[in-house]
């Protein structure tokens, strides 16, 4: 896909992911429609994997680790060709695939992670980065982390792992919004000096506009380049990015819109994708 076709698709998935918060009631938007772009750059670009045959064993993992941010995962899978695009209306229903938190007896294809419990993701992906190791698989495993998230200890334990292992066929992602369900995380509890914490840990780190599809690519291209050390990507992004009113605002971070609210927002989003096409 090109760079406006990658933006227009990160814009379909935001107004899904509207749509189906809407209509549940429920459910964390803010760090959805921050990740967006992001989800968009690895699903329609970077990743290797097939909506036909979601368990290909030669396939790239995605590890979300912040599990509450399932809807713009559900809605990245579903225009990828994973379940259909109507099914994201049953979120957080009685019976749905598709819960508050992806889980992988749900029966939905493409989750990989059974996730709500934060801090468990990392090492998740240390363990299947170094399966791959060991079975000489040639996949690549991504897992993707709010920023509040590396306040608990377990990312940490796994962190130091991964580098001990070499693994050089990891790279963790960043959400770095500076916000988190209580507030600004310099509030809750300071993560600064982030990028030094990782090299301190023995990986490789890159920064980059986690809003921008062109800059995570070309940082996420790079990240694969390196050799003996797994990688980080800190993702600068906003919290509600594409709906300027609660952009940054950490009182979205686990809040629905109400129906008139969804209207509204659409709407916002549906004159950016008529500018872009005019």
């Amino acid at each position: 896909m090109e760079s406006e076709e990658l933006e227009n698709k990160a814009r379909k998935i935001r107004i899904d992911v509207i749509r189906s918060l809407a209509e549940a009631g429920s459910g964390h938007l803010g760090g959805s429609l921050g990740l967006a772009d992001i989800f968009t750059a690895l699903y329609f670009f970077l990743l290797k994997h097939d909506p036909k045959n979601p368990v290909w064993p030669d396939r790239d993992r995605l590890i979300l680790s912040i599990g509450h941010v399932a809807p713009v995962y559900y809605a990245s899978l579903a225009h990828a060709g994973y379940f259909p695009v109507e099914e994201l209306l049953t979120l957080r229903k009685l019976g749905s695939r598709l819960q508050g938190h992806p889980g992988r007896d749900h029966g939905l294809p493409g989750i990989e992670l059974s996730a709500g419990s934060l801090g468990q993701g990392l090492s998740v992906a240390v363990g299947m980065a170094l399966a791959g190791k060991i079975d000489q698989k040639n996949y690549l495993v991504c897992s993707v982390h709010g920023d509040g998230e590396l306040q608990e200890g377990s990312i940490w334990e796994a962190a130091m792992s991964a580098s001990h292992h070499k693994l050089d066929n990891l790279i963790a992602i960043v959400d770095r919004n500076k916000v988190q369900i209580d507030g600004p995380t310099s509030d809750v509890m300071e993560i600064e000096p982030l990028a030094d914490k990782w090299k301190s840990f023995g990986w490789q780190v890159f920064q980059c506009n986690g809003n921008s599809t062109p800059d995570f690519i070309s940082t996420f291209q790079e990240a694969r380049k390196t050799f003996g050390k797994p990688s980080v990507i800190i993702a600068k992004t906003q919290m509600g990015k594409g709906i300027l009113e609660i952009e940054g605002d950490y009182r979205w971070h686990g809040k629905a819109p109400s129906k008139e609210e969804a209207k509204k927002f659409i709407a916002l989003l549906d004159r950016q994708g008529f500018s872009q096409e005019n």
